[in-house]
């Protein structure tokens, strides 16, 4: 992509979900004298949880209000059979296969960093903008030691955002060397409350907005209606088990239940039991004790590295098994293995675990 990227390196397309991050980092590039072109994506307006997400036609809406207050124009670009098919479908048919997935990594991989970026290139920009909480620098050298040295001089780094409340490059970790070429972040620097204020000083109607924390097509966090208007093959009762293969209850589905969950397991001798696998070739919910989700261990899948070569020895770095769980000190082998010096609780199939050396993100992959 980066070299057929010829196009004015002034004029960017900027993502805007009407929220006060994205319209911030629209004011900010503005600013700096960036050729703004706001387009705001209709992903999943068939569902009523689009009406407050943020890619809702409320959303749309308070994005073209900001634009035309900033000074350039708004459009508003249907993505709903990608997402449906790229992000969507998938969410679902992960948790066919007992796994709990997280389709905002998809979503910022396949449609806001692939299908924004050709669009883009459509339209003649020669960069995406978004507001997330991340920051892309210069880096001559790869931390990460390749098994073929990479010898372009532009390689650029990814590095958590300034506001560590904030920080979002969890999710951005399957961004490519290519991608960060024509990306900015244009937040990585600020703090949210800094972000708030610069909103109230430039008297945007948005500056009190709040965030939108579900996922953004299912309605109401409700996955359990999601999954049964979705999938309602999915909702077939089965046995809950405990670890040594017994019987001890009856589920309603397997896409009801995730690795760490204790609710909804019922009582067994008044001793707690989480949710400690989940089978979907035998439809069944494994539980057990809460040190039985301790785990030394686990093997990615659909591993990527940001330098984009894989490491040829194993490798020091920090680990995130999920996005609000904290880093912890590891060692990454060649062969996808991520071996934590302290045992780690609810690692769990279909989740991201994310490579950092510092405030560097390496890469990341499926927790398989």
């Amino acid at each position: 992509m980066r070299e057929n990227f010829t196009e004015n390196r002034k004029k960017v397309l900027m993502a805007m979900s009407g929220g006060v991050d994205s319209s911030v980092a629209a004011a900010l590039l503005k600013e700096q004298g960036h050729d703004l072109i706001g387009v705001t994506l209709g992903l999943c307006c068939g569902t009523k949880a689009a009406e407050s997400g943020c890619c809702s036609l409320n959303a749309a809406r308070d994005a073209k209000k900001i634009a035309g207050q900033l000074g350039f124009l708004h459009y508003t670009v249907n993505f709903r059979e990608d997402f449906q098919r790229l992000v969507i479908d998938d969410f679902i048919n992960e948790y066919r296969q007992g796994r709990t997935p997280n389709p905002c990594i998809r979503c910022n991989q396949l449609i806001k960093f692939d299908l924004l970026l050709r669009k883009a290139k459509e339209l003649g920009a020669g960069f995406v903008a978004t507001g997330h909480y991340a920051r892309i620098v210069p880096g001559h050298e790869s931390r990460v030691t390749s098994r073929v040295r990479d010898p372009r001089p532009e390689t650029r780094r990814l590095l958590k955002g300034k506001d560590a409340k904030k920080d979002q490059s969890y999710v951005l970790y399957r961004l490519t060397q290519e991608q960060l070429a024509h990306i900015m972040f244009p937040l990585g620097e600020l703090t949210k409350d800094k972000v708030r204020e610069k909103a109230e000083e430039l008297k945007l109607p948005v500056a009190e907005k709040p965030e939108s924390q579900e996922i953004c097509f299912v309605e109401d966090d409700d996955y359990g209606r999601f999954i049964r208007k979705q999938a309602p093959e999915l909702v077939r009762p089965g046995d809950i088990v405990d670890i040594n293969g017994k019987v001890v209850g009856k589920h309603e589905g397997i896409a009801f239940y995730t690795i760490g969950q204790r609710k909804g397991l019922g009582h067994h001798r008044g001793e707690p039991k989480y949710v400690v696998g989940i089978d979907p070739a035998r439809n069944a919910v494994i539980i057990g004790d809460d040190k039985d989700l301790l785990k030394n261990e686990l093997v990615a899948g659909d591993v990527t590295f940001i330098a984009g070569d894989w490491p040829a020895a194993p490798l020091d770095i920090t680990a995130k098994i999920r996005y609000n769980a904290s880093e912890a000190p590891a060692t990454l082998y060649p062969d996808g293995r991520v071996v934590f010096r302290e045992p780690r609780r609810a690692v769990t199939p279909g989740q991201s675990v994310v490579f950092y050396q510092g405030e560097e993100v390496i890469g990341g992959g499926i927790i398989s």
